[in-house]
């Protein structure tokens, strides 16, 4: 009698709720939490139900075995050289401790590589550097990092660490004051009037359609996708800072989301987000985000220094940066094609 073996077999969004929740379950979040992603993400995408995969364990390595593993990728829509593509984001790779070893996690993650090399044009995903070893080993390449970068407004708070707390407050206060003050007078002139919005916004519509995209991939940043990742998804509240000119159209918008008093850039875009959002753009974001209150500011972003440069104009220093991996259904090499990610290109 052979010794039971694993396959990976096609699973079905709305057949399979229970089963890849029941995989699901003390492995990847607080059960509510991954339930309502479920809900939301696999079974609420305007876009095509994600492809899913089913890890399956039984005799003779066949797939009417028991489900013990599943990996997904949800379907994104992106541009490559300004050419609609269709992406798949890796999403929600899990297996049962009994059977988390090296050998089902690469069988599971190939069956999704085979399998999305034949639904998306690009298949990327954002493992942690640990992770990084079985990702090249099933076939992806590297396409960069995604960094984050951070803007402390309130300093009081990081003084403290190191210094009595009341002269951490008075040394904090003089330093936000000085640090205010060189914004002012470093930041370039443009007339840019601030506004928050709980909701996204229809004129992102006319935005994206009328600003260059710039070449390599880029997901698309109109109405739809905003409403969808951000205003429907029930795992965070987002709110947006819309920039709007002296014309009263709309030039740049934020999405973002508040942890601990800092607030976290999970998106953007803007009329020059192509060539890298300017200076004084991010200082309006900067502006509106002291005079509400925030200690920090935050933003994930991967993509050339370059387009990154109107943050680090604005005191944006690196804090940390995890790896991109990416496989192409066509075969070009991953490095070779410039890319622009935020955290709205993960799955929450």
């Amino acid at each position: 009698m052979n010794a039971p073996a694993y396959a990976v077999a096609p699973g079905d969004v709305a057949r399979d709720r229970a089963t890849v929740l029941g995989i699901w379950r003390g492995n990847l979040g607080q059960d509510a939490r991954m339930q309502a992603k479920y809900d939301w993400f696999y079974a609420q995408c305007p876009y095509g139900a994600p492809l899913l995969q089913l890890l399956r364990h039984g005799p003779d390595g066949t797939a009417v075995g028991a489900a013990v593993g599943a990996a997904a990728a949800g379907p994104r829509r992106m541009l490559r050289d300004g050419q609609p593509i269709a992406a798949g984001v890796l999403v929600d790779l899990a297996v049962l401790p009994e059977h988390r070893s090296l050998g089902p996690a690469l069988m599971l993650q190939g069956g999704l590589a085979q399998a999305g090399g034949e639904r998306f044009g690009l298949l990327y995903g954002f493992p942690n550097p640990k992770a990084a070893a079985v990702f090249k080993r099933v076939g992806y390449d590297r396409l960069g990092d995604i960094v984050r970068r951070a803007r402390v407004l309130r300093h009081a708070g990081y003084l403290a660490r190191r210094l009595p707390r009341p002269l951490a407050a008075v040394a904090g206060f003089v330093l936000d004051r000085a640090r205010a003050l060189v914004d002012t007078v470093r930041v370039p002139r443009e007339r840019l009037a601030a506004a928050w919005s709980e909701a996204a916004d229809a004129r992102f519509d006319t935005l994206w359609a009328a600003s260059p995209k710039g070449e390599g991939v880029v997901g698309v940043r109109d109405a739809a996708f905003a409403r969808w990742r951000f205003d429907a998804s029930p795992l965070a509240r987002t709110r947006y800072l819309l920039l709007t000119g002296a014309d009263g159209a709309l030039r740049a918008w934020f999405a973002c989301q508040v942890e601990d008093a800092v607030l976290h850039v999970r998106d953007f875009w803007s009329d020059d987000a192509a060539t890298g959002i300017g200076h004084a753009r991010v200082a309006a974001l900067l502006r509106a985000a002291r005079k509400a209150g925030h200690a920090a500011v935050s933003v994930e972003f991967a993509g050339a220094d370059a387009r990154a440069a109107g943050w680090t104009a604005a005191g944006f220093v690196d804090r940390g940066r995890r790896p991109v991996f990416g496989r192409w259904s066509d075969g070009s090499a991953a490095a070779a094609v410039a890319i622009h990610l935020t955290s709205a290109d993960e799955d929450e």
